[in-house]
This record gives structure tokens, C-alpha cells and sequence, in this order.
């Protein structure tokens, strides 16, 4: 299924799930390149088994490792942190990185279908040939083998944190990343919006533009701009007007007032502050209250020690009333340039 003129999951009645519907797993791929986070990898993994073990406490954890070595270190690490291992599930699939949002399945459901669930393998390049890549992109497939999946392959670079949606038809992106010429150069804008509709299964798509300063993506969009329910957004704004961050990401809010949902609602805009500008060896990372995970029990947001953390959480707190909003120290994972959602990729429960 590689031409979008055939039976695609939109034709067939797919639609990628809101992050906040029930999932049945988040996958992990566990982080072992030292590369990605240079010197420091060691101070990242208190924080990231607390992440495992949030997650576990409302639904299984499927983690990748690369083999049987790493496997039973993990299992030891999580069993000494105090996580259950009754909820977490390992699979050896190796991988160059942890960044599972971007490299690991779409998984898109349609009830009334013969296969509920399917997964949409679009192709990775590590954000445009960055860092190697040849193993995460082989993960969406080894899953759906064994998951016993059908797999559909669009043929197009695509990455998870590039998109956000509200389960309901509309999808947030920007066009510094899908419109950047180091993804697709042979797509224009409109032909990409047609693989969005098609493979994504939504009729709606609101287009932002820069990204914050320091990350390597091209401007994810899961660090600015999140639906919270099916007409609210989240979108972080910067208050110094000498930040580099303040006139995109106003740019960004003034393009989401003008938006209206498919129904023809104005769309809700929440505003989350930006942390206090990070530096890790003279390099700005790129912090934000926008990369968290809403996961069944609980919304997982990466905090940086400043002032604006208890803010955040307190407006997030408001945006969920229903789940727990737990903040977890992202000051060494950041140095890696993702947190918490470039982390994990859901896997919806079809209801």
C-alpha cells in the first residue's frame, strides 16, 4: 500500500486516537546511546525509571532493548527503583536511540473494521540524516510482527512528535519540520497534507511555524502547541521579548486564534509559560512544559527546578481534571534535546 491513491487507512475508516483515550501500552525504547546525551547519561536514568514506574501504575510498559544483556540490566534497575514488573513487557529490538515518539508505530484503530488496529509505518531519518538511524526505522515493523499487526507504509519520512491530534479529525504541525527540504524535498506542502489526511485518517490540518530554540527536530510541534481536549490547546509563550523564543512562539498563538475546528468552533488556547532558558555546556537545550505524556493514570510533565515549574503544573492540573499531573526533573534528560513525550509512543485500547 504505497500509492495514496489506494485503499488508505482514511478510506478504510482509521483514525489516530488523542493521546488521551485509553491506551492499552506505552512503548519505550530504552536509552543506551552515549552520544545523545555526551558525558551524562548516567544522571538520566533516576529520572527516566520514574517515568517507567508512573506509567506502570495505569497500563503496561512495552520497552525495546537491544538484547539479553540489556534486558536483564533493565529488569535489575527497575526491580532496585521499586517499579512492578507485572506491567512491563520487553521485546529485543534494537535500536540507535530512545527517542520512541519519532521512530516507533502509529498505531490507528477503526472498531468496526475486520483488524481493529493497525500501524502506519512511515519511514525515519533521525530528523533529517542528523545521527544514524538504520535500526530504529525497522522498529514500527518488528512490532507489528509481533503484535501480529497489518501494516500499511506510506513511503514518507514522518515522525511522532511532528503531529499532535485531538481525536476528533484535527491535527497540529509546523512547517519549519514537514516543510523542512532535509524530509520530504520531493513533496510539496499540499502533497504532504494529502498523506497527512490519508494516513492519519483526519480532515483538518493547522499549520504553526517555528519551533523552540534548540531543537535539532526542525521545530516539533510537541514542544509548543498539545491538545488537551478535542477543542483546547496548550501552547507555551515566552514573556521576555529579548528571548529568541518570544516572536515565533507569539507568531504561533496569533495563527491559533485564527483557526476554527471542523465544526466550526473557535479553538480554546491555553497559555503555558516557557522555562528559564537552560544551558548545558554553553548549548541551549530546549525546555518545555509542553512535552508532556498523557498516559491512563496520569499526565507526566518534565520540570526544570525554576519558578515556572509550580505554574505549569498548576495549569496542566486544571487542563486534566480527572488524572493525576505529576512533574518529574527533566534537567538531565533535556540534555539528550527531548523529554518525556519524545520519549514514549502510545498503543490505543480499541473500544
Amino acid at each position: 500500500m504505497n500509492a495514496i491513491n489506494l485503499q488508505t487507512p482514511r478510506k478504510m475508516g482509521y483514525r489516530f486516537p488523542a493521546e488521551w483515550e485509553k491506551h492499552m501500552a506505552t512503548w519505550l525504547s530504552y536509552p543506551h546511546n552515549e552520544n545523545s546525551w555526551p558525558g551524562r547519561i548516567q544522571h538520566i536514568y533516576p529520572a527516566y525509571h520514574q517515568f517507567i514506574k508512573e506509567l506502570s501504575y495505569g497500563e503496561i510498559v512495552n520497552i525495546n532493548v537491544n538484547d539479553q544483556l540489556m534486558l536483564n540490566h533493565v529488569k535489575e534497575q527497575l526491580t532496585i527503583y521499586g517499579v512492578n514488573l507485572d506491567n512491563i513487557r520487553f521485546f529485543i529490538h534494537p535500536t540507535n536511540d530512545a527517542w520512541c515518539r519519532d521512530h516507533g508505530p502509529a498505531f490507528l484503530v477503526n472498531p468496526n473494521a475486520k483488524d481493529k488496529k493497525i500501524i502506519v509505518n512511515w519511514e525515519y531519518n533521525a530528523w533529517g540524516n542528523k545521527y544514524p538511524y538504520d535500526l530504529d526505522n525497522k522498529i514500527p515493523q518488528l512490532i507489528a510482527d509481533k503484535l501480529q499487526l497489518p501494516v500499511v507504509n506510506p513511503g514518507i519520512i514522518m515522525e511522532g512528535g511532528s503531529v499532535d491530534f485531538n481525536g476528533k479529525g484535527s491535527l497540529i504541525t509546523t512547517k519549519a519540520c514537514l516543510l523542512n527540504e532535509n524530509r520530504n524535498p520531493h513533496l510539496n506542502q499540499s502533497q504532504i497534507e494529502n498523506y497527512l489526511y490519508e494516513y492519519y485518517g483526519v480532515e483538518q490540518i493547522i499549520w504553526l511555524n517555528e519551533g523552540v530554540d534548540g531543537d535539532d527536530t526542525n521545530g516539533h510541534v510537541d514542544d509548543l502547541t498539545r491538545f488537551v481536549n478535542e477543542d483546547t490547546v496548550v501552547t507555551v509563550m515566552e514573556s521576555n521579548k529579548n528571548d529568541l523564543n518570544y516572536a515565533p512562539l507569539l507568531e504561533n498563538y496569533n495563527e491559533l486564534k485564527k483557526q476554527r475546528l471542523p465544526n466550526g468552533k473557535q479553538l480554546n488556547i491555553i497559555e503555558l509559560p516557557m522555562p528559564e532558558p537552560l544551558l548545558i555546556e554553553d548549548q541551549r537545550v530546549p525546555c518545555s512544559y509542553a512535552n508532556f505524556y498523557i498516559a491512563n493514570s496520569a499526565v507526566i510533565v518534565p520540570i526544570f527546578n525554576c519558578k515556572t515549574d509550580d505554574i505549569a503544573l498548576n495549569i496542566l492540573s486544571d487542563c486534566f481534571p480527572h488524572k493525576k499531573v505529576i512533574g518529574i526533573d527533566s534537567t538531565e534528560i533535556i540534555w539528550g534535546l527531548g523529554s518525556f513525550h519524545c520519549l514514549s509512543q502510545q498503543e490505543p485500547e480499541v473500544i
